[in-house]
């Protein structure tokens, strides 16, 4: 089995975002990672390629997966046979937003640019 070729179109913060980064951990799977929020232009790119302004959007060996859930990465990836059946439990919720809590700490500016959210 050859490692896909993946891009993920990201937001900095963000509970779908972080979705797709656990599934990424959860299959070692290297990505290169375009963060929407820290550069607009990859938000640009990422409307152009998938036709819609909703994120995450994952490219896999050149097939765009748009507005997704890493629930929805990881059916795909096992459905193509590009990863196999595993087990180990994703560090972080794989199908949700963040929490209220999460969003007023972000808009208050209460998170340090390298804080890792920690989804409850």
């Amino acid at each position: 089995m050859s490692a896909p070729t993946i891009t993920a179109y990201l937001k900095t913060y963000c509970g779908w975002s972080e979705g797709v980064r656990a599934i990424m951990r959860k299959y070692a799977l290297a990505y290169e990672e375009k963060d929407i929020i820290k550069n607009p232009a990859f938000r640009w790119e990422m409307e152009q390629k998938s036709g819609q302004p909703l994120s995450p959007c994952v490219i896999v060996n050149g097939e765009m997966l748009a507005d997704v859930s890493g629930e929805e990465v990881e059916r795909y990836l096992l459905s193509q046979g590009l990863v196999g059946a595993n087990e180990q439990a994703p560090d972080a919720p794989i199908n949700s937003a963040c929490s209220d809590a999460q969003h007023a700490a972000m808009a208050a500016g209460q998170l340090p640019p390298s804080a890792k959210i920690k989804l409850v």
